[in-house]
């Protein structure tokens, strides 16, 4: 009687240099207990030098592997049907030079790029008719239009980008994460297809 493994790949698995790659590395898993064990420490890949960040393994292979080393059982597939697997290297420590250099550099990046849309929209004078408009009063700081505004800016960017410093206001996404989430899909979409030699066949 056949028993049926069922298998849901990773869309995504990191490793180190020279790491040998199991099942379970990639995959999750459902079987007879008599098959799990050797399911999980089933060999499918290992990572050379030459493989260099990233490798692409297509759940073809694996099943192929799966029916070599078991007799008499079904291999149901559910899920993405290639799994990423990147290379990663031990992490090298931030320099606190370059750290607050490029801080720096952001910081008064951003604070240049703020100054210049106010200008390019006249901002102050704005600010200065709508005081005159509602107070009767010319003055050339309207401090109690400008100080508020100052303090709603930074608070807008706040609410924006949803986080204080590390600590998230809630659980919704910002739009620079959302952003990087679906840069991060376009690129694991490169690699799928470059990577993995499944996905082309050259006809001669």
């Amino acid at each position: 009687m056949e028993k049926t493994i069922y298998i849901r790949m990773r869309h995504r698995a990191q490793v180190k240099p020279e790491h040998t790659v199991y099942l379970q590395d990639i995959a999750q898993i459902i079987a007879d207990d008599s098959l799990l064990n050797r399911l999980q420490n089933l060999r499918i890949y290992k990572i050379s030098r030459e493989d260099r960040n990233y490798v692409v393994i297509d759940v073809m292979k694996v099943v192929l592997y799966i029916n070599k080393a078991f007799e008499n059982v079904e291999v149901q597939t559910i899920g993405p049907s290639q799994v990423i697997i990147e290379v990663v290297d031990k992490k090298k420590e931030v320099s606190v030079p370059l750290f607050l250099l490029i801080w720096l550099l952001l910081f008064f990046g951003a604070a240049l790029a703020i100054m210049n849309f106010h200008e390019d929209v006249s901002m102050q004078e704005v600010q200065q008719r709508i005081y005159t408009i509602i107070t009767g009063k010319v003055v050339a700081k309207p401090l109690l239009f400008q100080i508020p505004y100052s303090f709603g800016l930074g608070l807008g960017m706040v609410l924006f980008f949803n986080h204080v410093f590390r600590k998230r206001i809630n659980e919704e996404p910002s739009p620079l994460e959302v952003e990087m989430f679906n840069y991060q899909q376009d690129l694991d979409q490169y690699v799928i297809m470059h990577e993995n030699k499944e996905s082309v066949k050259h006809l001669e």
